[in-house]
């Protein structure tokens, strides 16, 4: 039992380190560490807790930047419907299923950073595609707890100020949250003991948040970027085995 606290710590606060430098990340981190050694059930609803709590407090911080985000409403709106049928699913598939789709949902993630896509999406591109980004991203934030292949992407290629990025961002998460918790409890996936866990989770996230912002400024940003991708390459290889192996 002390050693499963202690992962469960660990990993909270690396995901708490990976948002406090870069502005967000805390499911990048904290979800697949988790369901490496847990499930993905209880990886996505010990996060609800921080998630809710970190994502409001920067909601708050950078409200001010909250205009010309006209494409904001129609993501929100469609990754709440997103949200829902990948709970669904998280439900409905086997434990080895979802440690395969976490795994290469991690792994996707890994490239997408790696390649650095160039492209800009304009104005009128992101009213478009904000719908199929949303539900794309609410599908996989509802049954793997990680969003960030569609999410990341899409918001990073309209070359927002970092002030923007981390406003429609934690937008973003914050409507995943209140949606993805009454239908976690609904489902079953979210019990009583969770909920406590997801209480208790909120210290060691916003204890490594601070720790973040230090290592943030002791190395260059390529260097956290790269030793961030390499902690998540040696998730992604274990939660391949597992979902080969049976754990």
């Amino acid at each position: 039992m002390a050693q499963e606290i202690l992962i469960i710590i660990t990993a909270l606060m690396l995901g708490g380190a990976l948002k406090g430098a870069t502005g967000m990340g805390v499911p990048i981190i904290a979800v697949p560490a988790l369901a490496a050694f847990f499930d993905v059930p209880f990886a996505i609803a010990v996060l609800m807790g921080p998630l809710l709590v970190t994502n409001m407090w920067q909601v708050w911080t950078f409200r001010s930047h909250r205009t010309g985000l006209d494409f904001l409403p129609r993501l929100v709106v469609f990754a709440g419907f997103g949200i829902l049928v990948g709970t669904w699913v998280l439900t409905a598939l086997p434990a080895d299923a979802l440690s395969l789709g976490l795994g290469l949902t991690t792994t996707l993630y890994i490239v997408l950073r790696l390649a650095r896509p160039t492209f800009a999406i304009d104005a009128d591109a992101a009213l478009r595609w904000a719908p199929a980004a949303g539900f794309g991203s609410g599908l996989l934030q509802g049954a793997t707890g990680v969003s960030a292949p569609i999410n990341v992407p899409f918001v990073n290629g309209m070359r927002l100020a970092r002030p923007q990025f981390v406003f429609t961002v934690s937008v973003v998460f914050l409507a995943f949250v209140v949606t993805q918790i009454p239908a976690l409890a609904y489902s079953g996936v979210l019990t009583g003991e969770r909920a406590l866990l997801s209480l208790g989770a909120i210290v060691p996230v916003a204890a490594g948040m601070p720790i973040g912002a230090w290592l943030a400024r002791q190395m260059s940003a390529e260097a956290f970027d790269r030793l961030i991708l390499i902690v998540l390459a040696v998730i992604a290889a274990k939660l391949f085995w597992d979902a080969a192996f049976g754990g």
